[in-house]
């Protein structure tokens, strides 16, 4: 090689060659800062509120409760509205101890509620929302115009008193309180026993009568 041929090489070609190389990685990962500490900033604003809201739901230990009344007073509505559709005969006498039950029910919880400091008038909205009864009133609507309420309405009510009656026991098994207990050991004693009837109307054989302990409460 001739010895002359660096001296011949470009200047520029030499000057790149000789010239620290630029830091690439430091730069980029300084453009990506911002953006990498606003994604962070988010995450961590997700994961307070999600602990936030797990927290308040594990605090307000009287929310079965503030369901189990709202629950019970959409179904006494539900109820209430029967009575004018219901044709059957047993069926009606049911759907009466039913009504006594729920308003015998609704009095002795009022002293449970006191003792959980609960107003039944400031229950959130997300749960009275939730135990609305306006889908259920359609469906009975429909029902009624279509000759098949006294059916519809006997299944509708064995599930709604069956999904009370979970929550019931829910409260009962994890309550501390021997008045709240008291109170719920009567009141599911009683609402097994309808339950039952409604659910045996569609049955083949069905053999309705209206259960007189409802009627002592």
């Amino acid at each position: 090689m001739n010895p002359d041929d660096k001296q011949q090489q470009p200047p520029s070609d030499y000057l790149n060659q000789i010239a620290p190389k630029t830091p690439k990685t430091k730069i980029d990962f300084l453009r990506q800062k911002p953006i990498l500490i606003g994604l962070l900033i988010v995450a961590v604003i997700i994961i307070i509120t999600l602990f936030a809201l797990m927290a308040g739901n594990l605090l307000d230990g009287t929310k079965p409760i503030k369901t189990l009344s709202a629950r019970l007073a959409s179904t006494s509505n539900t109820a209430t509205l029967a009575k004018n559709n219901i044709k059957n005969t047993n069926l009606r006498a049911l759907n009466s101890s039913l009504n006594i039950y729920l308003s015998n029910t609704i009095r002795d919880m009022a002293p449970i509620l006191v003792l959980n400091k609960i107003d039944t008038k400031k229950i959130d909205k997300n749960i009275t929302a939730a135990e609305s009864n306006t889908k259920l009133l359609a469906i009975l609507e429909d029902a009624r115009l279509n000759a098949i309420y006294d059916r519809t309405y006997a299944r509708e009510m064995a599930s709604q008193l069956e999904k009370t009656l979970l929550l019931m026991n829910q409260i009962n098994n994890s309550s501390k309180s021997s008045k709240t207990k008291s109170f719920l050991d009567s009141a599911i004693k009683n609402l097994t026993l309808i339950q039952k009837q409604f659910a045996d109307y569609n049955s083949p054989v069905s053999y309705l009568f209206a259960p007189s302990p409802a009627t002592k409460l």
